[in-house]
Order: C-alpha cells, then sequence, then structure tokens
C-alpha cells in the first residue's frame, strides 16, 4: 500500500506490535503519533510528516481509511 495515496485525508491508524524494544527516535514517532500502547488508535489527516513518521514505524502499525 502507498502511503502517497492517503495525502491530504483523514486515516485512522492502530498500533499493532509492542513498541519496547524500538529505539529512542521510534519510541519518539509512536509518541507523536499519539499512539500510546497495543491496541491503541489515533485518527490524523495524512499530511507529510504524518507519512514521514508512520514510514518509519509501518511495521508496528495498522493503517485504516476514515
Amino acid at each position: 500500500m502507498k502511503l502517497k495515496n492517503f495525502l491530504n485525508k483523514k486515516i485512522t491508524i492502530t498500533q499493532i506490535k509492542s513498541g519496547l524494544k524500538l529505539n529512542d527516535r521510534q519510541q519518539g514517532n509512536l509518541v507523536g503519533l499519539g499512539l500510546r500502547g497495543i491496541g491503541s488508535s489515533s485518527e490524523l489527516v495524512a499530511t507529510q510528516a504524518v507519512l514521514g513518521m508512520i514510514t518509519k514505524v509501518s511495521h508496528i502499525l495498522k493503517i485504516h481509511n476514515s
């Protein structure tokens, strides 16, 4: 799935794996996305900054259209 297709649209992201073993920068991206733990969700507008953060931690996220 290409993230460019979501640009300027509202998306919902859900954390599906633990962020404990991530490095500090990746954990900071999770906090910036508003995710606090497994199963937490956040609804955001897909700007380039948000899509960049999602790309860095995409292996523990699930992305949905809103």
